[in-house]
């Protein structure tokens, strides 16, 4: 079994508005020599912006900004910035993150060249309800969980057309693949993959339509062991190995405390990464520590970033959906282990 160190927390909530609540789920990139992290940043009522700090070290904070990166700007987002992912991609950083305005929750990209003026390029997932994605999947036996998850209309006294399956988890490969854009969203319970499109321009309402209808080619990991039995999402981008794209995804199962939340491992094929290779059969970590264990949601480790330095793998999480953790791993030692598990 691989072995993680756990360094513990990193980023703590502070009394300024913004971020008076909690501090969570960072997105992490090493641009310039130095760690650049994007966090969201909880007020009171739940409202999330992205705040912003550069680390000097892995486990330093050498700058923080006092007021938010990124602030809601539109209705689809006027609730909050969640959970933001950040690659670059030839010379453009993407920066995802998950957009609620208090009854959607979808996936949306800003990009930037300089990671300081960020262009917001809108919702880029499926804005459809969950009927007229029964629909658009009818063809297929899915799993009798996405009825359960995304058929919202029994969460809200008078359902309407307003009311989308929710589609989170936007997390782009921090390369094009044949010349293609691609990312992985998700849908409850399985994470999908997307290899198709040059710009996000083409992501279109017929565009989406297509890919629905074949939407069982496309879901690229399923919940499979006890760990990550009720649901599983993406976490932080792919990183690619010689062996294959290294995916560390969160794992959700149901126990008599409520729902705890699992870092866990895959690999994917490089050239064709809608194919698993190898997959962890034991979270990679899981709360133990008090950290993790309490907070304003228990239970949860929620890897969002993670970057290579010097073989060690530095993954950054949302500990108990308040405060920032770092834990680390040699990602060779990691390769390895996963491969005693190929498919």
């Amino acid at each position: 079994m691989i072995k993680v160190a756990k360094h513990g927390v990193i980023l703590e909530k502070t009394e300024l508005h913004f971020e008076n609540e909690g501090v969570l789920n960072p997105a992490v990139i090493f641009h310039d020599t130095k760690i650049h992290m994007f966090y969201r940043a909880v007020s009171t009522g739940n409202h999330s912006t992205i705040g912003y700090c550069i680390l000097d070290s892995v486990m330093s904070v050498q700058s923080r900004l006092a007021s938010p990166l990124i602030s809601p700007e539109f209705e689809y987002e006027s609730k909050g910035l969640e959970d933001p992912r950040i690659v670059k991609i030839d010379d453009t950083f993407y920066l995802s993150y998950t957009a609620y305005n208090g009854i959607n929750a979808l996936g949306a990209v800003a990009t930037s060249k300089n990671l300081k003026d960020w262009e917001k390029k809108g919702i880029v997932v499926p804005q459809i309800t969950y009927k007229t994605f029964n629909h658009l999947t009818n063809s297929h036996e899915l799993n009798a969980k996405y009825l359960r998850y995304n058929e919202h209309s029994r969460s809200f006294a008078t359902p309407d057309e307003n009311v989308l399956m929710w589609d989170k988890n936007l997390i782009f490969f921090p390369r094009r693949i044949d010349g293609k854009l691609c990312f992985l969203h998700r849908i409850k319970p399985d994470i999908q993959i997307l290899v198709a499109i040059n710009e996000l321009e083409d992501l279109t309402e017929n565009f989406w339509e297509q890919y629905l209808s074949r939407f069982n080619s496309h879901i690229v990991l399923s919940p499979k062991y006890d760990h990550e039995v009720s649901y599983i999402g993406g976490g932080c981008p792919p990183i690619e190995t010689d062996a294959g794209w290294l995916v560390i995804y969160h794992g959700v199962h149901d126990s008599v405390k409520g729902f705890v939340y699992s870092a866990c491992a895959a690999l994917l094929d490089l050239d064709d990464p809608q194919k698993e290779i190898a997959r962890l059969p034991y979270p990679l970590f899981y709360p133990e520590f008090q950290w993790e264990l309490k907070g304003e949601v228990n239970n949860v480790c929620f890897p969002t970033g993670a970057i290579v330095i010097d073989e060690i793998l530095y993954i950054y999480y949302g500990a108990a959906d308040e405060r920032i953790a770092c834990a680390s791993v040699d990602i060779n030692l990691l390769i390895t282990e996963l491969q005693l598990y190929q498919k």
